[in-house]
């Protein structure tokens, strides 16, 4: 384990979306200046702990966190290059908004250091961004794309959605085309799930049945494949080379240290959160132990996620004798299962996308008492 990410929480958006279960609020310009000052206030202890480290990786999620705006964006990421080892080419992202960003924005946080861009698409029917609440219409968010291609982006992602009410096969091949029509080198694909406490939930909002939504899931992943767009994780899709560095880095099990009100970190065998509290983030109230992490069965759930699989090897030397002899006995369980679901060998486990759609299921029956 040697790899590390960063990842800050900037809990700020201009209104909450009715599917949204994510720490957010409104922002003012005050607020956002204190949370910058407090995010580099609590990374300055880092400095020591991580000495001899290389940051691999950076996420700036959220929340919208281009509602920072490109100065207090490239505040916060000089402080990561002042106190830290950013490694050579390491992968910088940035969440945003279609709606909320211009060419001018672009230029700024590109010539901060970003690299990567994740802009929440969602669909690209105009009926499916009223229900989601989205604020931008298909032509602004393309707008947007080819804003951030002309300040010289060349690593962007676009999230669609699935399973929607009234959702069907046409309607989500229709955002397909559009978001590889925009050329875009990576795709997250995420069905809809009513959070509880969200509005969605208060209004009663019905999503379309198991099969339905299958059916859907199962059709995005060819027609992805199609375009050139590889499934590397449940709800991932990349041109080759362009998976996210920083997400594979949580689906390989390897470290990361979280900024700001609702972040989470895995680092030296602990797992420990900010709490959803912007007022006591900014008092400096530090993050909550939440136990250790990392174990086999941590390692092994998040890994099958992957195309990839669980691999023998990375078992061995993660764990050792012990991680090879576990790996074992979840093979031997994974070939009670028909090809459709899980396929491997004797050296790798690895569910099919028909397997993804019941990957919590085959967790709980792979393994077991190691969960």
């Amino acid at each position: 384990m040697n790899k590390l990410g960063f990842y800050f929480h900037v809990p700020f958006c201009r209104g909450k979306c009715p599917y949204c279960d994510f720490y957010s609020l409104a922002g003012t310009p005050e607020g956002m200046d204190a949370y910058v000052a407090a995010v580099l206030r609590a990374m300055g202890p880092w400095g020591e702990k991580l000495r001899g480290r290389e940051i691999a990786t950076v996420y700036f999620g959220g929340g919208t966190p281009s509602l920072l705006g490109a100065e207090r964006l490239a505040r916060l990421l000089q402080g990561v290059k002042e106190g830290f080892a950013l490694a050579p080419g390491a992968e910088v992202t940035l969440e945003a908004n279609p709606t909320q960003v211009d060419r001018a924005f672009f230029q700024g946080v590109r010539e901060a250091g970003f690299d990567r861009l994740s802009m929440g698409l969602q669909s690209a029917n105009e009926e499916e961004l009223r229900l989601l609440g989205r604020a931008h219409s298909p032509r602004q968010a393309a707008r947007a794309v080819e804003d951030a291609r002309a300040a010289g982006f060349s690593n962007i992602s676009l999230d669609l959605m699935l399973g929607l009410p009234g959702g069907s096969r046409e309607k989500l091949g229709r955002s397909i085309d559009f978001a590889a029509g925009l050329g875009v080198e990576h795709i997250s694909s995420y069905i809809l799930k009513v959070e509880p406490g969200t509005p969605f939930a208060r209004q009663g909002v019905e999503v379309p049945d198991d099969d339905s939504t299958a059916e859907q899931y199962l059709f995005a992943v060819e027609e992805l494949a199609k375009r050139g767009y590889g499934q590397y994780e449940i709800s991932n899709f990349a041109k080759p080379g362009r998976e996210s560095r920083h997400n594979l880095l949580y689906w390989r099990g390897e470290e990361y240290v979280g900024f700001g009100p609702g972040a989470h970190s895995f680092f030296g065998g602990r797992r420990f959160y900010y709490p959803r509290d912007l007022a006591g983030f900014l008092n400096g109230a530090g993050p909550v132990d939440d136990g250790p992490g990392g174990g086999f069965g941590e390692f092994a759930m998040v890994n099958l996620r992957l195309s990839r699989g669980l691999v023998r090897e990375d078992c061995l030397a993660r764990f050792g004798a012990e991680g090879g002899a576990l790996f074992d006995r979840a093979r031997e369980r994974a070939k009670n299962y028909p090809a459709r679901l899980v396929r491997g060998d004797g050296e790798r486990i690895a569910f099919t996308p028909e397997g993804f759609l019941v990957s919590n299921a085959l967790l709980v029956e792979l393994l077991g008492e190691e969960l």
